[in-house]
């Protein structure tokens, strides 16, 4: 009886050890910061056809510079990497937890969000995966980011519409919430 009772308690001993252990009751963030290494815009000239990518690698040391003509437009998708795997359809599944945030703090540009039904959230803004950009005038600055590309997660409000930010302007305004990338980019204006 006394190995019984011994065998019983060593039993509950590991289902408590192991039960301790569990991690399913912590939410677990869909896309944390730390899992996404790389944002990609592809920026197509919209006179040209031609398609150029720029690589934005977070902690890395090269500041991509995008080149940009005054009275042209540019489509342009943004690409979400965590290494070598794409994680830009993790974004669009919890679309409605995602948000981007564009400032072109020195230019004037206008920028218009044509996402899709597959990247547009329930309250009806575009998260902005996919955009167009008309360039009156990309200003390069000797000193900072030309354009700021941010990402935010589970923002309180947000919405689509544009502001002052220096000379430029700042398209999507959000509050509260993660970031989950800022991105600085360069502007080279031939």
């Amino acid at each position: 009886m006394k190995k019984i009772t011994q065998f019983l308690a060593l039993i509950f001993s590991f289902t408590l050890l192991f039960n301790s252990c569990n991690r399913t009751d912590e939410p677990v963030d869909d896309l944390p910061q730390e899992e996404i290494s790389n944002a990609i815009l592809s920026v197509t000239d919209e006179t040209t056809g031609t398609t150029a990518t720029y690589n934005y690698q977070v902690n890395g040391s090269n500041t991509p510079d995008i080149k940009l003509i005054n009275g042209r437009e540019y489509t342009v998708q943004i690409a979400l990497k965590n290494g070598a795997e794409d994680v830009t359809q993790e974004v669009i599944d919890a679309k409605d937890e995602h948000f981007f945030t564009f400032d072109f703090p020195n230019s004037d540009i206008t920028l218009t969000r044509l996402d899709n039904a597959s990247s547009t959230r329930a309250d009806g803004n575009k998260v902005g995966l996919l955009t167009k950009w008309n360039v009156t005038t990309a200003v390069k600055s000797a000193t900072g980011a030309q354009i700021r590309l941010a990402l935010y997660h589970e923002s309180i409000s947000l919405s689509e519409n544009s502001q002052l930010s220096g000379n430029g302007k700042v398209y999507g305004t959000q509050s509260g919430g993660e970031t989950d990338l800022l991105a600085p980019f360069k502007i080279s204006n031939p």
